[in-house]
């Protein structure tokens, strides 16, 4: 009947990406995979597919739906015309919305904590 699906792009989904492009994105894909999950740049990774996935408008009945988010989101990479330098830049730009949405709510104390589990 219908896959395993998500509202948006899960981050199970990124280690099926790593051989859909050349080596720029597969150096992302590794830096991000040694990532945990909530750390900002694994954020980006996932906003970056959610944005070329077109995510927001999928419905648990379309056809992508029902394919799946990895078979979704391996056929919207091997069919995205923009080089791999311009999907690292959608991945940057992604990457300083992330941080800006960081910035923007987290309080003072927060940030503190934030930088001592960094170090």
């Amino acid at each position: 009947m219908y896959a395993k699906n998500e509202l948006m792009f899960p981050q199970y989904v990124i280690p099926h990406l790593r051989e859909t492009r050349g080596a720029v994105w597969c150096a992302l894909v590794d830096r991000v995979l040694a990532l945990p999950e909530t750390h900002e740049e694994a954020l980006a990774l996932m906003l970056t597919m959610i944005r070329i996935n077109g995510c927001m408008s999928c419905e648990t009945d379309s056809y992508r739906a029902m394919r799946g988010c990895v078979m979704c989101s391996l056929q919207t990479l091997r069919r995205l015309k923009e080089t791999d330098e311009e999907l690292l830049a959608m991945y940057e730009r992604a990457l300083a919305d992330v941080r800006d949405y960081l910035e923007r709510t987290r309080t003072p104390d927060a940030l503190r904590l934030l930088a001592l589990e960094v170090i």
